[in-house]
């Protein structure tokens, strides 16, 4: 699920109230299971996750308008502490490093500057993890003040890029780019702004073949949430949804019973929580945190991305043979 990063603010529990309108979208998955917060305040209802929120009821309406700020959930709500935000994470290349931010503006698609970049190959389809693994090694910064509210990139403004054996990559924030067609992520597919010839010599240098860094073309272009269970919702290059939560309480249990802990990172989150009860984020249907409520769409099913390991790029069995025994779909939900 989503949300800002205060230092402790507590989560709040709430019994069952009624889904919000014309507030953020968030995406809700354990570490575990993941398709996909920030550090405050959270309310949640508990309800059976295992069906679509919105199915039936009122249609969400759109996010709150662009810009608004995460760091302004301090405060309200009242109930049983259930959680605190630990961490919000920022993602500004698909599958590449995250950037871990004290606070973050939310757009219309979730948040500011999140999933905003995509590698692409010579067709224009995106790389991910799960055929890329080198990109879990792509560090990606951006300067401090591009998180703070009501901030514009200027023409000294860069995204830098490293990577190992590669030289820095600065790929500035406010240029004009020209436009490529035929980008496609999943179903997806339109046109985008090409970050030019010395990102795509970078790239295709780091994977040995040819590729080009594109940035989502909001002007023209939209892109659908996964309209079983979010329709009206936008997103940028993200799988599915805008935001995702995972829960640290959950995590220091998997590692538990695993020879080798992972870490959160492993899971890419959007938002991380601290001081719930193991799993229990599963039951989380409404999330509020201060003044704006998320809504819990779906758990999140994992691929093999936690599988690899950040710092090699290599890919191994676990987390998901672990999880497999206890998190899975036939062990959550039997058939009887």
């Amino acid at each position: 699920m989503p949300i800002v990063l205060p230092a402790d603010r507590e989560a709040q529990h709430e019994t069952a109230p009624q889904p919000a309108k014309n507030l953020p979208l968030c995406r809700q998955g354990s570490p575990f299971q993941l398709p996909s917060l920030h550090c405050q305040p959270v309310q949640s209802t508990s309800t059976t996750c295992h069906r679509p929120a919105y199915r039936g009821g009122d249609k969400p309406m759109a996010m709150e308008k662009a810009a608004s700020f995460l760091s302004s959930l301090i405060g309200g709500g009242g109930g049983e502490p259930a959680a605190t935000v630990k961490s919000i994470l920022i993602y500004p290349i698909k599958s590449c490093r995250g950037i871990a931010v004290p606070q973050a503006p939310i757009a219309s698609t979730g948040f500011l500057w999140d999933r905003q970049w995509v590698v692409v190959n010579a067709k224009g389809r995106a790389y991910t993890q799960r055929v890329e693994p080198k990109l879990a090694l792509v560090q990606v910064d951006m300067p401090p003040e591009a998180f703070a509210e009501g901030w514009h990139p200027t023409a000294d403004d860069h995204m830098v890029i490293t990577a190992p054996g590669m030289d820095p990559l600065k790929i500035p924030l406010a240029a004009e780019c020209a436009t490529i067609d035929d980008v496609s992520v999943w179903e997806w597919s339109g046109s985008a702004y090409d970050e030019g010839a010395e990102a795509a010599e970078w790239f295709s240098t780091y994977f040995e073949k040819p590729s080009q860094l594109v940035r989502f073309k909001e002007a023209s272009e939209t892109r659908s949430c996964f309209q079983d269970y979010s329709p009206g919702y936008k997103i940028m290059f993200s799988d599915c949804f805008p935001f995702l939560i995972a829960s640290q309480g959950s995590l220091d249990a998997l590692n538990e019973i695993l020879k080798e802990p992972v870490p959160m990172n492993r899971f890419r989150p959007n938002i991380l929580v601290d001081g719930c009860h193991p799993y229990s984020e599963d039951l989380w249907k409404t999330i509020k945190i201060n003044n704006l409520t998320f809504e819990g769409v779906k758990l999140c099913n994992r691929c093999k991305v936690p599988n690899i390991n950040l710092y090699n790029g290599i890919h191994g069995p676990e987390p998901t043979e672990t999880l497999l025994t206890f998190r899975s779909d036939q062990v959550l939900r039997p058939s009887f």
